[in-house]
C-alpha cells in the first residue's frame, strides 16, 4: 500500500527482499487498491478468480480516497468480499482520533458475511522518520488506542497491515496484538518469511505490488469459507 506520498527508497528496499512470485495459488486471492489504480473493473476481478478486495478509505484525519465509494460499491455489486483500510499517521493525532475518522468515512464493519474488518495500514513514514518520531512504547500505545477504539465501535479488532522489518524497528517487535488482531504481512517473495513476534501465522499476505490484476496482490491464509467466517466476525 502507498500513502499519497511515494514510499521512500529505504522502505522499498526493506519490502522487496526478492522478486515477486506470480505462481498460481490455491488459497483465496485478492487485491488492495486505491485511487492510484484508476477505474477498476470488478467483474473482471471476479472472472479472474479473485475473492476479496481491500480498498483505501482514509489517511490520517484529513484525507479520504476519492475513489473509495465507487470502488466499494463496484466491489459489492460484483460479489466480492470487501473492506476498507486506513493509512496511519501516528505523528499527527491519536490512535482513537484516527480510528473514529476511519469509521466515519468508510471503515465500518457489520457481520453480514461480505464485509472484512477494517485494516490499519501501519508502516514506513512516507517522509521523514520511518517511525514517525515515536518511541517503540509510544507506537505500541498508539496502535492499541486505534485498535481498542475500533473494537469498541464494531465488536471486532482491525486487521494490522505491516512489514516484519517495520514492526521490529518501530514497535520493538511487540507481541501485544497477536491474540486479538489478524495480521496482514507485506513480503514480496515466493515465501512469507519471518513474522512479527507473537503471531504464528498471517491472515493475509501481500506477496507482490503488481501482477495480473490491478493493485497489490494478496492471498488469504485459509479456505474461502474461512474468508467468509472472518467477514462474519
Amino acid at each position: 500500500m502507498k500513502s499519497t506520498c511515494l514510499l521512500t527508497l529505504a522502505a522499498f528496499l526493506a519490502l522487496s527482499s526478492a522478486s515477486p512470485s506470480l505462481v498460481k495459488r490455491a488459497a483465496p486471492q485478492g487485491v488492495d487498491i486505491s485511487h492510484y489504480q484508476g477505474t477498476v473493473n470488478f467483474n473482471t476481478l471476479v472472472a479472474n478468480g479473485l475473492s476479496f478486495v481491500y480498498i483505501k478509505a482514509t489517511e490520517g484525519t484529513t484525507y479520504q480516497d476519492p475513489n473509495f465509494s465507487a470502488n466499494y460499491n463496484g466491489a459489492t455489486k460484483a460479489g466480492l468480499i470487501r473492506g476498507g483500510y486506513h493509512f496511519a499517521h501516528p505523528d499527527t493525532s491519536s490512535g482513537a482520533t484516527q480510528a473514529n475518522y476511519f469509521l466515519a468515512h468508510g471503515g465500518g464493519w457489520s457481520g453480514d458475511g461480505i464485509t472484512l474488518p477494517g485494516a490499519l495500514d501501519i508502516e514506513y513514514g512516507p517522509s521523514g522518520s520511518e517511525c514517525y518520531g515515536l518511541s517503540a512504547s509510544a507506537m505500541v500505545s498508539w496502535i492499541k488506542d486505534f485498535s481498542n477504539t475500533y473494537h469498541s465501535h464494531t465488536g471486532v479488532y482491525p486487521v494490522i497491515y505491516t512489514t516484519t522489518d517495520w514492526w521490529k524497528t518501530c514497535t520493538g517487535n511487540s507481541a501485544a496484538f497477536a491474540s486479538t488482531n489478524p495480521l496482514w504481512i507485506a513480503h514480496y517473495s515466493s515465501s512469507i518469511g519471518t513474522l512479527p513476534a507473537g503471531w504464528t501465522y498471517t491472515t493475509f499476505w501481500q506477496y507482490a505490488d503488481s501482477g495480473p490484476n490491478p493493485g497489490d496482490q494478496d492471498e488469504f491464509n485459509g479456505s474461502l469459507q474461512g474468508l467468509k467466517n472472518l467477514a462474519l466476525g
